[in-house]
């Protein structure tokens, strides 16, 4: 009751009596679903645990810069319609649970790759269950957002949202830890524990959603996705700041992309060792959890600067580890210094997202929920693309072309950041 903050009266001047009654009960499904999320998206992770499977399956550098095009893309085209589509449903939990059963599923399929699959068709196998990942993702996360709005008060959602994010975090950072220990059990079934892992943590972001007492919500002013595709369009067109961001956006992709090509030159670093994902997975969380509220604080005054520091990171960090051979053996095949680069490239990325959000948040106006879904669907096709270069630079140069492409796209994208104007 204490978190949730009771059913008080005055917290909910934004939803109505009979929710507001609910809401004790709809907060801790709301905490339990967005553990069990939070944590399999961890877990699953396309930027660091997938990459691992794919070089255990024999994967070249293009299949691996897939991974976060596909995942990305594939929650972030389809936006505009999913919701078209979930402003038709009085009741939206349904739509949660049904993304929340499709990403289960997937992480199930893709454990059962983990054992049995090898070459080409494992490969193809785990990028095609993480496309279903993502679309399902994408139901998820738009009703999820939704269902939140009618059920939770606007003044209890950043408890929410604060406890459910330390809560996975301290998780994943005792699977991180837990992982080292583990000695020389067999890696593929303790990869394949750990993706039904997290399909039980999708599974129950889904019970949890059947079991939301949501009120029926209103199906009228529903808009027909085309027409809301070219009403975006026409905001390109009517606002060249906004054009300008997304083109910033676009090239900062290069911090996203470039995280799974770190994951493979520390898996060729660690003698495909499962303590070698361990350390990823604690410099990862660890160097998010640090440098969020640096990030956010900054963000509160200058979201450009945000992205153009954390851009600059990404860029200088990737420039580091291409000029890994040059360093003294000792440090350039240390697994240790493939973790602390990773931990600083996620905590660029941590920044670069925080930035960008903070950017699109801060426009306000009627038009921000039209701005967010615009500049989100940009964003997914912009990774397709930026994937689809990527891989195939990787084809013909390996990791290392690939990173180098890479590097220039995220100081590119820091120095055009720099162009822009802060939101108001």
């Amino acid at each position: 009751m204490l978190l949730a903050g009771g059913d008080d009266v005055r917290l909910c001047k934004d939803i109505p009596d009979s929710a507001c009654r609910e809401q004790p009960g709809n907060f801790f499904r709301h905490l339990l679903a967005a553990l069990g999320n939070k944590l399999a998206d961890e877990i699953a992770s396309a930027r660091l645990v997938l990459p691992w499977l794919l070089a255990q399956l024999g994967a070249g550098g293009a299949a691996v810069g897939w991974l976060v095009p596909i995942r990305e893309a594939g929650t972030l085209v389809p936006q505009l319609l999913v919701a078209a589509w979930l402003r038709r449903l009085a009741l939206r939990k349904y739509a949660w649970a049904f993304g929340g059963l499709t990403q289960a599923l997937a992480a199930a399929g893709m454990a059962v790759v983990a054992l049995a699959g090898d070459g080409p068709v494992g490969v193809a196998s785990v990028l095609g269950l993480l496309l279903l990942l993502a679309l399902g993702r994408g139901f998820s996360s738009i009703a999820t957002k939704d269902v939140m709005g009618k059920t939770i008060a606007k003044s209890r959602r950043g408890t929410l949202m604060g406890w459910s994010d330390s809560v996975a975090s301290v998780l994943a950072l005792v699977i991180g830890l837990t992982l080292p220990l583990l000695g020389e059990r067999p890696e593929r079934g303790l990869l394949a524990a750990l993706l039904l892992l997290a399909a039980g943590g999708w599974l129950l972001n889904a019970l949890c959603a059947l079991t939301m007492r949501e009120e029926p919500g209103a199906t009228e002013g529903a808009v027909n996705a085309g027409a809301a595709l070219l009403e975006g369009l026409q905001l390109l067109r009517a606002d060249p700041a906004f054009v300008r961001f997304n083109l910033s956006r676009g090239l900062l992709l290069g911090s996203a992309l470039s995280l799974p090509y770190l994951v493979v030159l520390a898996h060729e670093h660690s003698d495909a060792d499962l303590a070698g994902l361990g350390v990823l997975i604690v410099a990862s969380n660890l160097g998010v959890f640090l440098s969020s509220p640096f990030w956010g604080r900054w963000a509160d005054r200058s979201s450009r600067h945000v992205m153009a520091a954390a851009g600059a990171l990404a860029g200088l960090t990737t420039a580091v580890a291409l000029a890994s051979d040059a360093l003294p053996a000792t440090l350039a095949g240390s697994l240790w210094y493939y973790g602390a680069l990773y931990g600083v490239l996620a905590a660029a990325h941590a920044g670069i997202q925080l930035g960008r959000k903070t950017w699109v948040v801060d426009l306000g106006g009627p038009k921000r929920a039209l701005y967010v879904a615009m500049s989100n669907t940009l964003a997914g096709v912009l990774m397709l693309a930026a994937g689809a270069l990527t891989g195939l630079v990787a084809r013909f140069w390996g990791h290392h072309g690939a990173l180098l492409l890479l590097t220039a796209m995220a100081l590119a994208g820091a120095v055009s950041t720099l162009w822009l104007k802060d939101a108001e």
